[in-house]
């Protein structure tokens, strides 16, 4: 016999409640990277969403802006977003949320109060308090091989917290090559812009030795919308000459990000991008042109949406993976995994958190339960109306696939 409307509701709601989630995309690290873990007052209300609202508010010349100590940017911000205005966005509101999940009174938040109750140095004890209330148990980090501080901390004896893992990502690789060329022959490496001479087994000697060094679970790397592939410049041979190739040796998935549109504001920095709508043919080009690389795509565009999910149902070897930076929102998080579900079924990656800031990850992931519990609950009394038997272990299996098995089992296919 099924269960009534209202119970199946409930059940649902806490199935999802209960999950332990793998966060597959964050900008986080270990603690032991050091300051390269932000995390506090300061650091959550200078995350780079809530700079570029600000300026709509305050309208300060963003040279000005700039000089600003952290501490006086965030002052500034919590003036033009959380005084002046409603926090109604959602990196606004979600402000709110860590804090009244950390313990603040939300009717009473100043900025002092805040700063107070989420500490700038992340000791143990807080980022075991900040995954359990996330309800998070493994992070993916993103670690770039070019960036002066992290290569500061790949020494041979490094270890660090193993609930996080590395995610060796690209970007310069393949699209900046001749700025990182010099620090490539500072290594060692016999590399030149235009891939003459011995540089594409170099750039594969490099690669190895980075995936060696991180342990990588996947490698990434992000594009805009010029992405095209064939490709015979010099991106598309790094990508058939040296990254598929090291991929598949070392069984490896290739995530790709795909849509976001660089420095369109320079002078907002890394608050400065944008988006753009790109095509899916480069992708499908790709899976079926390589059947034994792995990748991993999530798209920048909302009118990309419905064609990467239409190309996850042709290939097998392509795994759809959460709703990105300008898509990230509980309205369109929503419309997209009920399109997902619609096509693919459990068979995708429900969302990641992309946390630049710890306590990012609280707030994140409490908006991807609220929008699972309602999509899934309408799917499951859906079928439970038309005579299929819903029980809490099925309910279980697919909840825990859509926020961490899917990932684990794609990566470790």
């Amino acid at each position: 016999m099924s269960m009534d409307t209202s119970a199946l509701r409930a059940m649902v709601e806490d199935v999802v409640d209960r999950a332990r989630v793998t966060d597959m995309h964050t900008h986080l690290f270990a603690p032991e990277f050091g300051s390269l873990l932000l995390c506090g007052a300061d650091e959550l209300l200078t995350f780079h969403y809530l700079i570029s609202e600000s300026f709509r508010v305050h309208r300060m010349p963003y040279s000005d802006f700039w000089r600003l100590s952290k501490a006086e940017q965030s002052a500034q911000i919590w003036r033009s977003l959380f005084v002046e205005n409603s926090p109604l966005s959602e990196a606004a509101s979600g402000v709110i949320s860590v804090a009244r999940r950390l313990g603040c009174d939300p009717a009473a938040l100043s900025l002092q109060s805040l700063r107070e109750a989420l500490p700038s140095r992340p000791t143990p004890e807080y980022v075991q308090r900040v995954l359990d209330a996330a309800g998070v148990d493994e992070i993916v980090m993103t670690n770039d091989p070019f960036d002066p501080a992290e290569r500061a901390c790949w020494t041979d004896t490094f270890r660090y917290d193993p609930r996080f893992y590395a995610a060796l990502r690209l970007d310069a690789m393949m699209n900046r090559l001749e700025q990182v060329c010099p620090l490539l022959r500072a290594d060692g490496y016999e590399v030149d812009p235009q891939l003459g001479g011995k540089s594409v087994p170099e750039l594969k000697r490099f690669l190895e030795a980075w995936i060696e060094r991180t342990q990588p679970v996947y490698v990434a790397f992000s594009v805009a919308d010029d992405f095209v592939y064939p490709d015979g410049g010099i991106r598309g041979r790094i990508l058939d000459e040296v990254v598929l190739p090291v991929c598949r040796e070392h069984k490896l998935a290739l995530a790709l990000m795909v849509g976001a549109r660089r420095q369109v504001n320079p002078q907002l920095q890394l608050a400065g991008d944008s988006v753009a709508n790109a095509s899916v043919r480069p992708l499908e080009a790709l899976c079926v042109n390589h059947p034994d690389n792995r990748f991993l795509v999530t798209m920048l565009s909302r009118e990309n949406q419905h064609e990467i999910v239409v190309a996850a149902r042709k290939f097998h070897n392509l795994m759809v993976f959460g709703c990105w930076w300008f898509v990230n929102t509980d309205s369109l998080v929503e419309e997209i995994t009920r399109m997902r579900l619609e096509l693919l079924g459990p068979t995708f990656i429900a969302q990641h958190s992309d946390a630049r800031v710890l306590e990012q990850l609280i707030y994140k992931w409490d908006r991807v339960r609220s929008v699972l519990k309602r999509v899934l609950a309408d799917k499951y009394e859906r079928l439970a109306q038309d005579g299929w038997c819903v029980t809490r272990a099925d309910v279980e299996r697919d909840v825990d696939r859509l926020v961490r098995t899917n990932f684990w089992d794609f990566v470790r296919w």
